[in-house]
């Protein structure tokens, strides 16, 4: 077999095996872009579902405190651009993030509001709704952590060699990032009333009075007593630190009568 033969062979050999490594990577391309648009539209259903739940929120707030007006347009209007970036052709994660952090701003002083409201506090419906409102941005929450991980793996291949050659021929570009800078905005949506609910708060969920904001004192939480045990009456009560006979002393141990006490001799 001569040289050029042994050369075209070789030759062919490292087309084929690049032709195969090409068509690998353009195929993994293809796969974390359709990963990361799938995680997108996850997050999209719990977005539309945080929209529904808005307008229940603040009519069922309304009706105990129909004259915090401005509160309440501020979170219509702040919903109202929100919906408008969501539906709006050729939105960007970013332009989304953006609106969605103000909405959660406006979200956090309703929320705050309610807290100085102890009948609103109470309603089940306003109490369901806050339920359904926390489940929400626990699932927004960890929808934008599984897009935000699928975007980095994307981005990363884009600019790493030699994928980036097979990005560059084929348009495969970098993916935004879908951030809420404000975590405290986000988590004052998260108001506890575990007290309520009969759910113990979790360490994300501590329920925390404001000072100086105005809160009217029975609004404010109170210590919790624990309750002490009662006697039954006819074994009557004794004053502080003083002992009192227990049950079974009384009736002189197994169902006895009680015993006269020794007479001085």
């Amino acid at each position: 077999m001569s040289t050029g033969v042994i050369i075209l062979i070789i030759v062919v050999a490292i087309l084929l095996i690049a032709g195969v490594a090409s068509i690998s990577m353009y195929n993994r391309f293809v796969s974390q872009r359709n990963l990361v648009a799938e995680s997108w539209r996850q997050i999209d259903v719990e977005l539309k579902r945080r929209y529904d739940l808005i307008p229940n929120l603040i009519e069922t707030v309304k009706a105990f405190a129909s004259h915090e007006r401005q509160v309440f347009e501020s979170v219509i209007a702040a919903r109202s651009n929100a919906v408008n970036v969501h539906d709006a052709p050729g939105r960007t994660p970013e332009a989304q993030a953006h609106a969605e952090q103000q909405l959660s701003g406006s979200l956090g002083r309703l929320f705050a509001l309610a807290e100085s409201y102890p009948t609103l506090q109470s309603n089940q419906n306003f109490l369901n709704l806050q339920n359904e409102m926390t489940d929400t941005e626990d699932r927004i929450a960890a929808g934008r952590r599984f897009y935000n991980g699928n975007v980095r793996a994307l981005n990363t291949r884009v600019e790493s060699f030699p994928a980036n050659i097979i990005a560059n021929m084929f348009g495969f570009k970098k993916e935004q990032y879908f951030e809420l800078d404000d975590i405290g905005a986000r988590d004052s949506v998260r108001a506890d009333f575990s007290s309520l609910t009969g759910r113990g708060p979790s360490d994300r969920e501590q329920y925390r009075q404001p000072s100086g904001t105005g809160v009217p004192p029975q609004a404010e939480a109170q210590p919790q007593i624990e309750a002490q045990p009662q006697l039954p009456p006819q074994f009557g009560t004794s004053a502080p630190g003083q002992y009192v006979e227990a049950p079974h002393d009384r009736l002189g141990g197994a169902g006895q009568p009680p015993q006269n006490p020794p007479t001085a001799p």
